[in-house]
């Protein structure tokens, strides 16, 4: 229950308070960060990014755009501009390395939204709540691509929490401003009362469609100390995706490798600041089929017959 109520302080106890918060400190600048690119503009006139995070123009040169809205332009029959192929390439590249769902974890403002209400769960106890199968947000993606190809619109953007929170914030005006906060209290109540990471991890076809783009990227968590664990079960209390941790950390004797490779890890480092065994660390893909750690061991003596070696 500790360990449920109070990640980290362990390791916040030995290690000091921002060991233990690192990573979250990262995650939450940079997504106030891109948001304030965004509120340059209509707050003091300086029109730095312009758009939202479905498509924007920093600087009146780098264009980025949301690949699965793109996507959905084309089953729409829509003409797509130049820019936006340009942009979504960039972000089909950015996240083919980075992993997918970073998206979800150090961009996408109704993250903040999400984390808070995991965080009063676990601190009023509340109940797991309504079951849903993770699988199921595959399920949407798959109707918003059909909804969009058969009604010739970019469907999702209607209905998009994060666009119309976006909306809200940048452009302001009195519905526009109503309807984000509907939306985002709608999200944080689901998630408070209804469902555990109802929305992000189980219905957000967004979180689904940049999953399957970083299903093969560089960047991953890895549980390269794997063999100091205690198993306080502080990562899985802080983990969104808790599936993801077990065939790394416990999988040595399956021959499984200690780097998280599932599409659904977002990246988030949480379990990298929780751990006061300092077991997870940032790292690549290519690390799996490495030992867990090396392990130096120096020589009984000096001499030629001593050479120290990587165990």
């Amino acid at each position: 229950m500790s360990a449920e109520l109070h990640p980290g302080r362990t390791k916040a106890l030995s290690q000091g308070w921002l060991a233990a918060h690192k990573w979250l400190l990262a995650r939450r600048l940079a997504q106030f960060g891109f948001l304030a690119l965004f509120l340059t503009g209509p707050l003091f006139g300086l029109w730095i990014t312009k758009g939202t995070l479905a498509a924007s123009l920093t600087l009146n040169v780098l264009p980025l755009a949301d690949p699965m809205m793109v996507a959905q332009a084309f089953l729409a029959r829509h003409v797509v501009e130049t820019s936006a192929l340009v942009g979504a390439a960039i972000v089909l590249v950015a996240y083919g390395l980075v992993g997918g769902r970073t998206y979800c974890s150090w961009v996408c403002p109704v993250n903040v939204v999400t984390d808070l209400a995991a965080w009063l769960r676990a601190r009023f106890g509340l109940k797991e709540g309504w079951s849903l199968d993770r699988r199921t947000r595959f399920v949407v993606l798959g109707g918003v691509l059909v909804a969009s190809a058969a009604t010739g619109t970019i469907a999702w953007e209607f209905v998009n929490p994060v666009t119309i929170l976006h909306r809200g914030l940048v452009y302001g005006g009195l519905f526009t401003a109503g309807s984000a906060l509907l939306v985002t209290l709608a999200l944080f109540l689901f998630d408070l009362g209804v469902a555990s990471r109802g929305w992000c991890t189980h219905l957000c076809p967004v979180g689904a469609f940049y999953g399957l783009l970083g299903s093969r990227s560089l960047v991953r968590v890895t549980a390269r100390r794997r063999d100091a664990c205690d198993n306080c079960m502080e990562c899985f209390a802080v983990c969104p995706e808790r599936h993801v941790i077990a065939p790394a950390l416990r999988g040595k004797s399956a021959g499984a490798g200690p780097v998280i490779t599932s599409r659904d890890c977002t990246n988030c480092g949480r379990c990298i600041d929780v751990c006061a065994k300092n077991v997870f660390e940032f790292g690549t893909r290519f690390r799996n089929g490495l030992d867990d750690v090396d392990h130096i061991v120096p020589p009984a003596k000096e001499g030629p017959g001593n050479v120290a070696r990587a165990g």
